[in-house]
């Protein structure tokens, strides 16, 4: 790649530079980007007029934009035609932001030529003072996207007769770009309500994250983005109920981690307990929450699997003795003492072992459970259908999205980030409480 136009030497020092700069942990997202032709092109010229990458992916955009719809066209000293060449900078953003956002909100990531020629005729007549009849305005319709194809790529011909923007990434900052301009022009935030409307919708997660990060305040977004996550499962009882729960064990639980952290875990442990040491490492280790996480893991390889060969029996005496070894609770401790107590060992006979699988195992698992409950408050009782099933897996869902945001370079006032983060994953009584203290 050459950045100069003085020697080789200097080209070479300017390439070794960038490579340097773009394997930087914090320039990973660009890292991300230049794997294509077009995005290098646009990182080497961003790069090569301030010797760093922005701290923003949607500052890099906005350069590299205005670097392929202005600059680099001048840098060349090519002139365009008449019909496109008129548009300022400002007016062609406008123009491509209107055709992302009308696609995208259809879902439409290819679309006909006649609707394309449809957004730039209505963008020229808006702009016209001079009244055009229907044939000169498709005519120049028709010319103005040609040569957006020929002059940028932005858009681009798939086949005969249908386009779509050259690249998604394009299309999704163009279609946030038209969120934030509408509504830095409103006064009722009506741009906003409409983006967190698709809050589930895994589409437009890169268009949440832009916009948070290109908003000169993201409180009002975030803040509705919270509410909206709210309701996906306020109407529930039985989710509700859930909810509860963790909450309530995430109290009763004494860890430097954060409540909401806590909460996450146990309304994972639940829904996935099989892989419950995951979650235990995800949580550093924290004491109460690794034994929860074992004692899950009893319950489900020992107390519910239902297998009744020696090896199972065994496996399940060797998790009782590690549990053992970590509990704390005195209580806890000689009930769970008193039943691995009763599991036959390897010294007694097969007949014995037999005798005591068939006619005292199915108790002994019952009462594992239930100590467990007593002591713990975990178990595997809860009933999901199908339906709420699908109801917490967007809540999730969106409860990620929402931390990506606010964990992104978006503006956030501190206060408000503290109140997302302490009110995650909270049941609605909860949620009504904290408003009247």
């Amino acid at each position: 790649m050459v950045f100069t136009k003085t020697n080789q030497k200097d080209g070479l020092a300017h390439s070794v530079e960038f490579i340097q700069k773009l394997e930087l942990a914090e320039n990973w997202q660009f890292r991300q980007l230049v794997v294509t032709p077009l995005f290098l092109h646009l990182a080497c010229w961003v790069f090569h007029g301030k010797a760093k990458f922005p701290t923003k992916r949607t500052d890099f955009y906005k350069e590299g934009l205005d670097l392929l719809l202005g600059k680099w066209d001048e840098a060349r000293g090519v002139e365009r035609d008449d019909i496109y060449r008129g548009f300022l900078l400002s007016q062609k953003l406008k123009l491509f932001s209107q055709i992302a956002a009308a696609t995208f909100e259809q879902g439409q990531y290819f679309f006909e030529q006649r609707i394309v020629e449809q957004y730039i005729g209505d963008y020229i007549d808006n702009l016209s003072n001079v009244p055009m009849d229907a044939e000169e305005l498709q005519i120049e319709s028709e010319a103005a996207l040609k040569s957006i194809e020929a002059q940028h790529g932005l858009l681009a011909e798939r086949a005969r007769g249908i386009f779509s923007f050259s690249y998604l990434a394009f299309q999704e900052y163009f279609t946030a770009r038209k969120i934030v301009a509408s509504h830095n022009l409103e006064a009722f935030g009506q741009a906003l309500s409409g983006l967190v409307s698709h809050i589930t919708d895994p589409h437009w997660r890169e268009i949440f994250l832009l916009t948070a990060t290109m908003l000169r305040s993201a409180d009002s977004l975030v803040l509705l983005m919270k509410q909206q996550i709210d309701t996906l499962v306020a109407q529930d009882a039985y989710l509700q109920e859930f909810l509860t729960w963790a909450s309530q064990k995430s109290r009763s639980i004494p860890t430097q981690s954060k409540d909401a952290t806590v909460r996450a875990f146990y309304l994972a442990l639940s829904r996935t307990p099989h892989i419950a040491s995951h979650f235990a490492l995800a949580s550093s280790l924290d004491q109460g929450m690794f034994l929860d996480a074992a004692l899950d893991d009893l319950l489900i390889e020992c107390a519910i699997d239902g297998s009744l060969d020696f090896a199972h029996i065994h496996a399940c005496g060797d998790a009782m003795s590690n549990i053992l070894g970590i509990v704390l609770d005195v209580g806890l401790h000689k009930s769970l003492q008193q039943l691995s107590d009763q599991l036959p060992n390897s010294s007694q006979s097969q007949q014995w072992f037999e005798l005591w699988s068939q006619t005292n195992y199915s108790a002994w698992a019952e009462q594992v459970n239930k100590t467990v409950v007593n002591y713990r408050n975990i178990n595997h009782e809860w009933q999901f259908s199908y339906e709420q099933q699908q109801v917490l897996q967007r809540y999730y869902d969106a409860n990620q999205l929402l931390l990506d945001c606010l964990h992104s370079n978006c503006e956030v006032t501190s206060a408000i980030r503290q109140e997302i983060e302490a009110t995650l994953l909270l049941p609605i009584k909860e949620l009504e409480d904290r408003e009247w203290q």
